[in-house]
């Protein structure tokens, strides 16, 4: 998944970065109202998380700017704790709110709720093949035998699984697996989708290259 995080304390957000790319997420941050603009025209995201007190503006404003253009899911992070507050912000269009402090944990299972209301969920297991795709525990079962993926490899396989028979190019999966400052090529992609056909390969799954286009998995 790719969020954009709209955060100017640096500290929280360079904890927040940190700990979504733990789960293989790419998170772009965007300090002002205006860097988030430009972000925003120039990548699809998943999911925003919208600090309200910003240099350049207000986000609530922001917010219900996005919303008249965009369908996009946005948890919004706020100190306020009054109730007409939050009450306010969710009337706006935001899915979700977060009040700081926060815990990791939670904002992670918030992140993961928002997702599940406003796209298409995973079935709790995925068949490819002969194998079983977990996405929450995210493991992979063949023959009985379930085998550990790790961050980006199950990042990977849950875009494949969630467009079987579509083309991906290699800049798709970039942009579904790395943040846009991320130092990385398209070489990082023929990586782990040679690492993902190997663990494939005796389910009956294929991912097949297009050549000069991307990627296409098929499965039974």
């Amino acid at each position: 998944m790719r969020f954009l995080l709209v955060e100017d304390n640096i500290e929280l957000a360079e904890a927040v970065v940190a700990r979504l790319s733990l789960d293989g997420h790419a998170v772009d941050h965007a300090k002002t109202l205006a860097e988030a603009d430009e972000w925003l025209a120039v990548a699809e995201y998943d999911l925003m998380l919208l600090d309200v007190m910003l240099p350049d503006g207000d986000g609530r404003e922001f917010l219900r700017k996005t919303r008249t253009a965009e369908r996009l899911p946005v948890i919004v992070l706020t100190a306020r704790s009054q109730i007409s507050d939050r009450v306010d912000t969710l009337d706006l269009g935001a899915d979700d709110y977060l009040t700081k402090p926060f815990d990791f944990g939670e904002l992670e299972a918030r992140c993961r709720a928002v997702l599940r209301r406003r796209g298409t969920p995973m079935p709790v297991l995925v068949p490819l093949g002969s194998a079983l795709f977990d996405p929450s525990s995210g493991t992979l079962t063949q023959d009985g035998v379930s085998h550990p993926l790790r961050n980006r490899e199950l990042r990977l396989l849950e875009v494949f699984a969630r467009n079987k028979g579509q083309i991906l190019s290699k800049s798709q999966l970039l942009d579904r697996l790395f943040s846009q400052d991320a130092e990385v090529t398209e070489n990082a992609i023929e990586v782990y989708v040679g690492r993902l056909r190997k663990r494939l390969q005796d389910a009956g799954v294929q991912i097949e290259t297009v050549r000069g286009v991307g990627y296409r998995m098929v499965a039974p």
